[in-house]
């Protein structure tokens, strides 16, 4: 029974470490696409977008400039802002890495 008890708790700490992994993991993103200035949207957040092949992210720079990379084909890397997207907008992206 004690062996029983001791697995169990095992499995649990295991576990519980693994989702929390999976909770970074899901709000990291990598886009390839075109940056363009945002202009007058429903939704109103970020301060550019980028216009990858198939999916619109709304972008916040924070120390990067994002007006630098205007009208070129880009790899981002960043995490999603948590509570958005909101009103039907596009993920919210806080962009930490840019690649040409």
């Amino acid at each position: 029974m004690k062996k029983i008890l001791t697995l169990s708790l095992f499995v649990a700490v295991i576990s519980s470490c693994t989702s929390m992994k999976t909770a970074d993991t899901a709000t990291r993103v990598t886009a390839t696409g075109k940056i363009e200035k945002i202009g007058m949207t429903t939704y109103q957040y970020g301060t550019h977008i980028l216009k990858a092949e198939n999916k619109t992210y709304a972008l916040k720079g924070g120390s990067i400039n994002l007006d630098q990379y205007l009208d070129k084909t880009v790899t981002i890397k960043g995490r999603k802002v948590i509570g958005y997207p909101i009103n039907g907008g596009p993920d919210f992206v806080d962009v930490t890495l840019i690649k040409f």
